[in-house]
């Protein structure tokens, strides 16, 4: 069996604490997670893992065995990425993080395109709003929309995401159109749960103004919120990047178009600029091209 695949896996079952995780991460069977270590152990002649039904623990020779292991494979990665430089052919796998709705409106299409071009990379795509440490989860990059991203992470902008609230025909046939935003309240709203969930802000000019409204549906995902606006359950403020194409169709309006809602931006985040690879480098430049010139 190759060593250094046996080095990897076992790395991993190392950080992770479990075989089952390290055969999801690497998209093998479980068996064959536990094969690749039994077999680095018959071939050094030492245990390396202390197993319990509850845990998976590093013995004195797994500890050295772990540090040698990760300096061999990022040793390993090194000449790969210079190698694939030379041939301008990139390497390997990249594990990125999006929110749900940017993923689906935008992010895959986009990542189909780059790795159509790169056809020795893989892509593992984790999609979900909630913060994770990019360093534990072993993520190259994140797709994330802030208005302040974290200080701790290099953040490279890829655009802007305004956003704006919006109805469909038969919500607005049935019940009307909001003159002011003050009139919102009597209206129904769906938030999202984790932005505006109860209080949305509003810029005219040199106005700014908050309204406090009724929820009357939130969910944790844009995508979620815009099905039930198509479906005529009310009014909602959601990005440009996901309702373009209805509004487009007609099968949204904007409601108050004179008041705006206040932009944020979609970042690419990522540890740190030192030991970063080809591969994230280059998709990088692809996304920040790819989204210049969106019409959203």
């Amino acid at each position: 069996m190759d060593r250094l695949t046996a080095m990897r896996v076992f790395c991993e079952v190392a950080t992770s604490g479990s075989f089952s995780a390290t055969a999801d991460k690497l998209d093998m069977s479980r068996a064959m997670v536990t094969r690749y270590v039994s077999e680095l152990e018959s071939w050094l002649n030492a245990r390396l893992l202390q197993r319990t039904t509850r845990s998976v623990t590093l013995t004195d020779a797994g500890e050295q065995c772990l540090r040698r292991s990760q300096q061999m494979l990022a040793l390993m990665e090194n000449i790969e990425e210079e190698t694939s430089s030379d041939n301008a052919e990139l390497r390997g796998q990249l594990r990125l993080t999006c929110s749900t709705s940017f993923a689906f409106g935008h992010l895959a299409r986009a990542i189909s395109k780059f790795l159509a071009l790169h056809t020795m990379l893989k892509i593992d795509l984790q999609v979900g709003d909630s913060t994770v440490n990019l360093v534990e989860a072993r993520i190259d990059l994140a797709i994330r929309i802030s208005s302040e991203p974290d200080p701790l992470l290099i953040a490279r902008p890829l655009a802007v995401c305004d956003s704006v609230l919006v109805a469909s025909p038969a919500y607005v046939s049935q019940s009307g159109l909001p003159a002011h935003p003050q009139d919102l309240p009597a209206h129904r709203c769906l938030s999202h749960s984790n932005y505006g969930r109860n209080t949305w802000r509003f810029q005219r000019a040199d106005e700014t103004l908050l309204v406090d409204i009724a929820s009357h549906f939130s969910a944790n995902d844009a995508t979620v919120l815009l099905q039930a606006v198509l479906a005529g359950g009310g009014i909602t403020l959601l990005p440009t990047y996901l309702m373009a194409d209805h509004l487009s169709k007609d099968e949204l309006q904007i409601i108050l178009p004179e008041w705006t809602a206040p932009a944020m931006t979609i970042y690419a985040l990522f540890p740190s600029r030192r030991h970063l690879s080809p591969a994230v480098r280059a998709l990088l430049d692809f996304l920040v091209e790819e989204f210049a010139s969106q019409p959203w």
